[in-house]
């Protein structure tokens, strides 16, 4: 069974910075798509990044377009959320994503396949 875990949350000033990881094991990691979506308060699982399986496509929403940047290690199967300026509505729980040969265009959350347990990220202002 494939194992996502998120690490790199927690709490930081509106206009600040922090990098998620996601560290994947139980799998062939450059052949899965990765994403990252998240949960605010209130709301439902939205789609924030994704990067293709073959390392070359990336995705954003566009709330964090110029803002966050999504990348992958595949030596070291962990996928990173990089977000800068960050600002009081990226509040939220945040999940890392991961599907078989899938498409970075995938922005609906019911497309990936397996799920890690989500970091908060918390943004004060």
């Amino acid at each position: 069974q494939v194992q996502l875990a998120e690490s790199g949350g927690g709490l930081v000033q509106a206009g600040g910075s922090l990098r998620l990881s996601c560290a994947a094991s139980r799998l062939t990691f450059s052949n899965y798509a990765m994403g990252w979506f998240r949960v605010a308060p209130g709301k439902e699982r939205d789609f924030v990044a994704s990067i293709g399986w073959r390392g070359g496509g990336t995705a954003y929403a566009d709330s964090v377009k110029g803002r966050f940047t999504i990348s992958r290690d595949n030596a070291k199967n962990t996928v990173y959320l990089q977000m800068n300026s960050l600002k009081s509505e990226d509040t939220a729980v945040y999940y890392c994503a991961a599907d078989w040969r899938g498409s970075y265009s995938e922005f609906s959350a019911r497309g990936w396949s397996y799920w890690g347990q989500g970091t908060q990220v918390t943004v004060s202002s």
